[in-house]
């Protein structure tokens, strides 16, 4: 059974970092793009950053110049490496990952999500 678990959250000042982690396990061919999702109380979930299996990244206005996103395809696992936090960062960031579970089929998967406190 495929897994993705996130780790990394946390309570952070206003300007502080934090950096979130989030490896797949179980059996799979492969992993195609992966990012991160963020869903702060009352709003929806969106996107806050993603890459390509070839290292190609994508990132929402608010966070650009701020996060970064990055993977280890050898670990199987993607980063945040989040910067220069604010109050409105504050959210629960869910893992996103599109795994391919056979060679010719791919699968889109969720980890459980972990949260992140940014306090004035």
């Amino acid at each position: 059974q495929v897994q993705l678990e996130e780790s990394g959250g946390g309570l952070v000042q206003t300007g502080g970092s934090l950096r979130l982690s989030c490896v797949a396990s179980g059996r799979f061919n492969g992993i195609n793009d992966m990012g991160w999702y963020r869903q702060a109380p009352g709003k929806e979930r969106d996107l806050a950053a993603s890459i390509t299996n070839g290292g190609s990244t994508n990132y929402a206005d608010s966070v650009k110049g701020r996060f970064t996103i990055s993977r280890d395809n050898a670990k199987n696992t993607v980063y945040l490496q989040m910067n220069s936090l604010r109050p409105e960062d504050t959210a629960v960031y869910y893992c996103n990952a599109e795994i391919l579970i056979s060679v010719n089929t791919g699968r889109n998967y969720w980890g459980k999500g972990t949260l992140v406190l940014v306090s004035s």
